[in-house]
This record gives structure tokens, C-alpha cells and sequence, in this order.
């Protein structure tokens, strides 16, 4: 067997399966934990160590895959044939990917008009079904609810608690690579499974004495879809960070215990904020990631005097940038510029 196979392998004694549940995985988990010094001092903390959870180097470009690989080997060890999710993105991208891995079909509702290309075109090319509604994302997750409970198909949103199970296994890895828990994790918040899902993978080491500390989960929400923060259900979410643009969370309440039980925060910040972000990790650290993840670098800039000095705090970044190339063309600083071939006009533009 190769010396890494996936997380499901890797972690097994941690998760509900057996020696003969059928393993689907394209080897998803143990990505990069990055430590990011020169963002630190681009934000006034250079005290701070800030370390970045890189979920963008998972298979399909999203932390997403930790929890597929374990809906997906369930469902399939349950005899399913068929699973279905509602998606802002990635989801669709993982649950499409793991379905084609394990030979079922799979069927994926999104919001029309508010998934970035990148992602949308993942699903397609991994032969899932794709049913654009004319509605949101919430409403969208309310019919594959009801489709599930009626209909042969097993639903893969992170409502399926084997999603959380998967996602959990991230804060393994950090406190494998720190050889603690940090003092803070900072983490967007859009249906709010993946703040849960850590939360539950801290708890759970912190209980076996593999760590001797918990972190503070300090959840972050973009402005226009921050219900939690806004303690009411958002009917018309607005933001440009899409794959949280969630109006009506589903592990709302399980959100809430993750920040009151770590003593942590759930907060939120304006979609300018997190272009500023959004440029700011990319130009300093040189990682492109979508503009959800960059929330949390938003969050970080936001609450950065209230964090205690010298602290090790570790950002989740939750999906690759190249998911959304429009956006990274649109909110680049630095523009093409364009000049003739001559030396001469090229040699003007570089400044030196």
C-alpha cells in the first residue's frame, strides 16, 4: 500500500468505518499548513504566527473532498446508487468527482447564475447531472432534503453527518503539524459545517491527550449573507464570496456551540474587505484563494488587536483561487498592460 492513501486510511480508528467498508478516495487531505510571516508583518502583527491550512490542494480544488470521501464510501457501503446535494460550488465539484470515483450517479441543484465557472465546470466534466434552479442556494438545499427523504438517493450536503466525520480530520492534521492545537482558528462561515466539523476533530484529540489546549473558533461571515451574526435567517444573500453566500445555515445552532464552547467569535466583514484580502494573501504569501477563504484573512485584519500577543493562530483556507479566474482577473491590482514588441516600450513599463 502507498505510504499515503487518503485520510480515511490514514485516520480510520477516528472515523465510522470498518476493515470492510469500500474506501472511495483520490487521496484527498494532508495539505500544506503554511506559515505566513510576511502577511503577519502586512497587517501590523508580526509577533503573530499565522499559519494557512491550504484546503485548495485537496483533488478538486476545495476542503470539501475531506467530507466527500466519507459520504460518498458510506453511501456507497449502504448500497446507494445515486447521491445528491445542493451546491454553491464546490460541493457540486467533490460530490460529482467521489461520484464518478465510485460509479453512482450524482445529481446537483445550484443557485442559476451565482457559481463561478471554474466550479460549475468541474461538475459537468465529472458527468453529474446539473439542475440550475431560479432561486438560491437555500432554497435549492430545501428540495434536496425533500428529494432524499422520498426518493432512492442519498444526500450529501454537510447535513450528512459522514460529511462532518471527513471534515473533521483537518484539525488532526494541524495539531499533527504544530504539535499542538493553536491558540486561535479563524475559519469562513457559510452553511457552517466545516467551523462544526473542527470544532468536533479538537474536542475529540483534545480528549485523547494529543493536544493541551483548545482553540478559540472564530467563525467569519461575509457582511451580505451573515445571518448568524445578524441572528436572522438572510432570504436574499448577497455576496461575491459565493461559496459562502448562504442565507439560512444549516449547522446554525452547532455553529453557535463551536464559538460559545471555545469561548471564540463568529463576526463578519464587507465583500471590500475581503477583496483587500483577497489581494493582500496573494501578493504577500503567493496563494491564490477564492475569495470565501480570503474572509478569513479579512477576519484576521479585523480582530487583530483584540488577539493575544505572540499567539499561533491558523487560518482555513477553504478552496483554490483558479475555481474563480473571473474574479482573480477582475480584482487584480495590477492590470495587463499592453505595449508594442518593441524593446524599447517593453523596457519602459518594468521600471527599473
Amino acid at each position: 500500500m502507498a505510504r499515503y492513501t487518503g485520510l480515511i486510511n490514514k485516520y480510520r480508528e477516528y472515523l465510522p468505518v470498518t476493515d470492510k467498508t469500500p474506501v472511495i478516495t483520490l487521496n484527498e487531505g494532508n495539505t500544506p499548513l503554511i506559515k505566513a510571516d510576511n502577511l503577519a508583518r502586512a497587517i501590523g502583527r508580526d509577533d503573530l504566527e499565522i499559519y494557512l491550512k491550504y484546503e485548495g490542494s485537496n483533488p478538486t480544488g476545495s476542503f470539501k473532498d475531506r467530507g466527500m470521501t466519507m459520504a460518498v464510501t458510506k453511501a456507497v457501503e449502504e448500497g446507494s446508487n445515486a447521491i445528491i446535494c445542493a451546491s454553491t460550488g464546490n460541493t457540486s465539484a467533490a460530490a460529482a468527482a467521489y461520484g464518478a470515483k465510485a460509479g453512482v450517479k450524482c445529481y446537483v441543484l445550484i443557485p442559476d447564475g451565482y457559481i463561478a465557472l471554474g466550479k460549475l465546470s468541474q461538475a459537468m466534466m465529472y458527468g453529474a447531472k446539473v439542475i440550475a434552479i431560479s432561486g438560491n442556494f437555500d432554497q435549492a438545499l430545501d428540495a434536496v432534503k425533500e428529494i432524499s427523504t422520498n426518493y432512492p438517493v442519498t444526500l450529501v450536503n454537510s447535513l450528512n453527518p459522514y460529511r462532518i466525520e471527513g471534515q473533521k480530520t483537518g484539525a488532526f492534521e494541524i495539531i499533527e503539524a504544530l504539535e499542538d492545537a493553536p491558540d486561535y482558528h479563524f475559519i469562513p462561515v457559510g452553511n457552517a459545517g466545516n467551523i462544526t466539523a473542527y470544532w468536533k476533530g479538537y474536542k475529540e484529540w483534545h480528549n485523547l491527550g494529543k493536544c493541551s489546549k483548545l482553540p478559540k473558533m472564530m467563525g467569519i461571515q461575509a457582511e451580505g449573507s451573515a445571518a448568524i451574526v445578524k441572528k436572522q435567517v438572510i432570504k436574499n444573500p448577497q455576496t461575491i464570496a459565493t461559496a459562502i453566500r448562504i442565507g439560512n445555515p444549516a449547522s446554525w445552532e452547532k455553529a453557535e456551540a463551536a464559538r460559545d464552547e471555545s469561548k471564540g467569535t463568529i463576526d463578519m466583514v464587507s465583500d471590500e474587505k475581503i477583496i483587500e484580502a483577497y489581494n493582500l494573501l496573494a501578493s504577500t504569501e503567493g496563494i491564490l484563494a477564492e475569495p470565501a477563504s480570503c474572509a478569513t484573512v479579512a477576519g484576521i485584519i479585523k480582530l487583530k488587536d483584540t488577539l493575544k500577543q505572540n499567539a499561533k493562530l491558523v487560518c482555513i483556507l477553504t478552496g483554490n483561487g483558479l475555481k474563480d479566474p473571473d474574479s482573480a482577473i477582475k480584482y487584480a491590482k495590477s492590470p495587463v498592460e499592453k505595449t508594442t514588441s518593441e524593446l524599447k516600450d517593453i523596457v519602459k513599463l518594468l521600471n527599473f
